[in-house]
């Protein structure tokens, strides 16, 4: 085991700690097709942690994220001191010699998690690529505390293979917000709507027309060539491209929960050739519109 060093012994008042046995992670969690992707070990909540204090000169065989909500502390990773303050999140990559504590005057509340898994390494690296260090910001989001807190509390209450499966796509999400905050942040919040999301939406109240490039672009305020490389940089496609594929959407909905005929959705949809929607419907989903109707007769039972 790695020597680690540690200042603080008692605890912190309101603290919370849970370490799953390691028989769970033999005996479970690295064999389970889900949690051995990425599965938590130890999980925790300090609160104000005056005179926290950690030193683990040879790393530990797990990768640990610390988020800061309040107060003040620091991190070193390889030699690299880095100030926390609320909002930060640390990333400590498994086998990395570090240390870390609360600064005195000022103690942090940090939420922490130790986790591994046979994804676990390549997940550190998209968060340590994406904020080109060890030491990221978040906007605080209530939801994302949630997601801490909904892990705990189920760990709390047993390892049930259920229950386990349950926290570890939980933390799934908590991960996802790290590494998406943008986009985390974004759902459900109708403000600050930028060009793009906005075309989105127009394109969705304009699904049943025909608007063209320059309409899109005339609509975001931008040069058509402008708007095009934002769009395609924000969504991997072409504008007109995009706008096709949630016309083909709203085409496998009416397909499967309408009776309409094929050319009557066609017409819904702002197409007036039948046999170019058809083409277009065939492009992106590899069958035809009355090959996906059939499939998703069969499926159904119906």
């Amino acid at each position: 085991m790695a020597r680690q060093s540690s200042r603080k012994k008692e605890g912190f008042e309101g603290q919370k700690l849970i370490v799953l046995p390691q028989k769970i992670h033999s005996g479970f969690l690295m064999k389970d097709a889900i949690t051995r992707q990425i599965y938590i070990t130890d999980i925790g909540y300090y609160p104000k942690a005056n005179q926290h204090y950690i030193e683990r000169p040879n790393g530990v065989n797990q990768h640990i994220i610390i988020y800061c909500v309040e107060g003040r502390g620091w991190v070193t990773i390889n030699k690299k001191r880095m100030d926390i303050s609320p909002s930060h999140f640390i990333v400590i990559p498994a086998r990395t010699p570090h240390r870390y504590g609360a600064l005195e005057g000022d103690p942090w509340t940090i939420y922490w998690v130790h986790f591994k898994g046979d994804i676990a390494t390549y997940v550190v690296n998209l968060i340590t690529n994406n904020s080109q260090n060890y030491l990221p910001y978040l906007s605080y989001n209530e939801n994302r505390i949630k997601l801490f807190e909904e892990i705990c509390y189920n760990l709390e209450r047993g390892y049930s293979a259920d229950n386990l499966r349950y926290v570890n796509m939980i933390f799934y999400h908590f991960l996802s917000s790290l590494l998406y905050e943008e986009k985390y942040n974004r759902a459900g919040n109708t403000q600050d709507k930028d060009a793009i999301a906005l075309t989105i939406e127009m394109m969705q109240q304009k699904i049943h027309s025909n608007p063209t490039l320059n309409d899109f672009a005339a609509f975001s305020h931008l040069s058509v060539s402008h708007f095009s490389s934002m769009f395609r940089t924000r969504t991997g496609f072409s504008p007109v491209e995009y706008f096709n594929h949630l016309k083909v959407q709203h085409a496998c909905q009416a397909l499967a929960f309408t009776p309409k005929a094929i050319k009557e959705i066609a017409d819904d949809l702002g197409f007036s050739d039948q046999y170019y929607f058809s083409r277009i419907f065939s492009r992106f989903m590899g069958m035809s519109p009355s090959e996906y109707r059939h499939r998703n007769k069969t499926a159904s039972g119906s």
